[in-house]
């Protein structure tokens, strides 16, 4: 997109988005000169300063703050309106970056991931897998992935699955050496895995269900572990009761691998959501990768 359209008014909110000459030089596809040049000839033009440039940071000033409130949707939406055209171009094109927990991987981005690259080989995407809360913003990232209610308030929030059931399990090994818990109380007497957050050092308390109410559950365990697809598998190898997506496990118990525990006390909760800044202009090749995803998960 050339600079001279909207007299630099693209290149200020990209810049005010990003806060970042050299960011948004890269998002326009043009140099940061020439993003500081346009932006400089608007602040002329407007006879105000919009933006404190130092070599450490950019920031807006009050009229710039002003400034961008008015036209920051405007040029939002006419860029949103362009990159929509894309597919109708010569196909999707371009860097995805997207940040997701690992378990979200496997259960719901492996196969849709492949296909999506098969069909759109001009489309690289980076998938950085964390378990812990990103800024995505910060971190230079399109977009994330977390549960419904985990997602921060000022982000746009897309689904990927309608809902997500979280359940108990153990291998049958286990099952035969400690027996099942009859109530939510019994997990007291039983060998749990349990997980800490990476980023807090939390301990996170299971969320079941006692007679329709939500209750959370303090367990204690031979094992705690900061990645959710090791709870399973230590559960597979018998050392105790694991807490996680029935998704992910689905195959384990159907093959008889794991057991469910406690299954009157697994919990339904907000599914997956795609996420990204409600000010950062949507990539055509993002709004088509979600759509897929989604489409994917909900075969």
């Amino acid at each position: 997109m050339k600079l001279t359209q909207l007299d630099g008014l693209v290149a200020f909110v990209m810049v005010a988005n990003k806060r970042s000459f050299t960011a948004a030089a890269a998002a326009l596809e043009v140099t940061p000169p020439a993003v500081s040049q346009a932006v400089k000839q608007l602040e002329e033009k407007l006879g105000v300063r919009l933006l404190h440039r130092t070599t450490r940071s950019v920031g807006l000033t009050d009229a710039g703050e002003r400034y961008l409130g008015r036209v920051g949707p405007a040029v939002d939406e006419l860029l949103s309106a362009s990159t929509e055209l894309e597919p109708y171009r010569d196909g999707l094109s371009g860097q995805l970056r997207i940040n997701a927990p690992q378990v979200v991987y496997h259960m719901l981005l492996k196969k849709p991931l492949a296909s999506f690259l098969a069909k759109h080989p001009a489309v690289r995407i980076e998938l950085t897998l964390n378990d812990g809360f990103v800024d995505i913003a910060a971190g230079g990232y399109d977009a994330g992935i977390r549960l419904g209610e985990s997602v921060q308030r000022d982000m746009v929030a897309v689904p990927l699955t309608r809902s997500e059931r979280t359940c108990l399990v153990a291998s049958p090994a286990y099952v035969k050496r400690k027996g099942l818990p009859s109530t939510i109380e019994d997990l007291k007497h039983h060998d749990c895995i349990r997980y800490r957050f990476p980023a807090s050092g939390a301990m996170y308390r299971w969320e079941l269900r006692r007679k329709g109410r939500l209750v959370e559950a303090e367990v204690d365990g031979p094992l705690t572990v900061s990645d959710s697809m090791s709870m399973s598998q230590a559960a597979m190898e018998g050392i105790g009761i694991a807490y996680t997506f029935e998704r992910e496990v689905a195959q384990a118990l159907k093959s008889g691998r794991l057991v469910p525990v406690l299954s009157s006390a697994w919990h339904v909760q907000p599914g997956f959501h795609f996420y990204y800044p409600s000010r950062r202009q949507l990539p055509a090749s993002l709004r088509a990768f979600m759509g897929h995803c989604a489409m994917e998960a909900a075969d």
